[in-house]
């Protein structure tokens, strides 16, 4: 069967053009740092973001985790929201492996974080009580606040406030290509104000593997030590890094597609009784629904049921789901959705 994957954006497979540059890619030892391949996706990344110099990563929990590793200590305090992919969906690494406590503060429904809050956060870093505050994460587009894109606005505040503490910013940017198709701005002008990011290849982009940590030169040289540590240093990888290229040369133009046919998607969705949209979805590619009261199903068992006719949906609670577009999903594709939407409603 051809599957209507609408799960996630990390179900997208190299496109033929991606395929022909790993068989082709000039390759080395990256870990001397003589990967030819690596070496130019890690200046054209650092370039779109603005940064002096970039490194691939093999994942983005890992890129995230090389980058709190290298801006805080055993002992030291991030704050970030109790919302954050960090948070919720990367193994407890921070805590597990770097002794990096949590400080969570409440996510707002556009994803923010409230800048008072953030400020009130900060511990006094003269009392021998309390653990250092190094750190402050945002995610941009939040995840699980429905792929909310950030402001330029609000992100300079943010890092206002970073600076005034003295403290250090890393933008979790993992779909940061989709926010700036969402507000129609530069990737890099979102990622300006922060001192580290991180963006994923491997999701919207649609290559197979990888994400880049950007930053100064200076971090991305303790951030490589961090990446060795975590077992992240490779070597041939340039036949990797080859579909990250051919991603950045041309996927992220094509982003606001998927935007416009979440949009789509929404639109026939909202229409079908038992199904309750959240306020504002989509905001980028992602789009996010609940089953109303009546419904007896849980969602687990309408996915079953979309399953047989051919539709894979995300499951993210008892009754609530995650639709994600992707180049992989063309018009017909959304359309097979909604229709099938359709008739396991019909029945229910």
């Amino acid at each position: 069967m051809d599957w209507i994957d609408l799960r996630s954006d990390t179900v997208t497979h190299p496109t033929p053009e991606m395929r022909a540059a790993m068989a082709e890619a000039e390759v080395g030892d990256d870990v001397y740092g003589e990967d030819p391949t690596i070496n130019r996706l890690e200046e054209k990344s650092a370039a779109l973001m603005g940064k002096e110099a970039g490194l691939l990563i093999p994942s983005g929990t890992m890129g995230n985790l090389a980058a709190i590793l290298a801006h805080c200590g055993r002992g030291d305090e991030a704050i970030l929201g109790h919302l954050s992919h960090t948070f919720l969906f990367e193994a407890g690494g921070a805590a597990a492996l770097g002794g990096v406590q949590s400080h969570l503060l409440q996510n707002q429904a556009d994803g923010t974080l409230d800048l008072d809050e953030i400020q009130g956060a900060v511990r006094a870093d003269d009392d021998p009580h309390q653990p250092i505050t190094r750190l402050v994460i945002l995610e941009n587009t939040h995840n699980r606040c429905g792929g909310v894109a950030l402001s330029v606005v609000y992100t300079r505040s943010v890092a206002g406030i970073a600076r005034r503490n003295r403290l250090q910013f890393h933008l979790d940017g993992a779909r940061i290509f989709n926010a700036a198709a969402a507000l129609d701005v530069n990737a890099a002008d979102l990622a300006a104000p922060a001192d580290s990011v991180t963006f994923c290849l491997s999701k919207g982009l649609g290559a197979p593997v990888g994400s880049v940590l950007c930053g100064s030169k200076e971090f991305i040289h303790k951030a490589r030590r961090m990446r060795k540590q975590l077992g992240g240093g490779m070597r041939q990888a340039g036949v990797l890094a080859a579909a990250g290229i051919v991603a950045l040369d041309t996927m992220v133009a094509r982003l606001p597609e998927d935007h416009q046919r979440a949009q789509k998607l929404a639109a026939g969705l909202a229409n079908i009784p038992g199904l309750e949209l959240d306020p504002g979805t989509p905001f980028s590619n992602m789009v996010f629904l609940s089953l109303s009261d009546h419904i007896k199903l849980s969602a687990a068992q309408v996915a079953e049921q979309l399953k047989v006719l051919g539709i894979m949906v995300g499951v993210s609670a008892p009754r609530r789901f995650r639709l994600v577009t992707h180049y992989m999903i063309d018009d017909s594709g959304i359309n097979s959705a909604i229709n099938a939407f359709r008739e396991v409603f019909g029945t229910v």
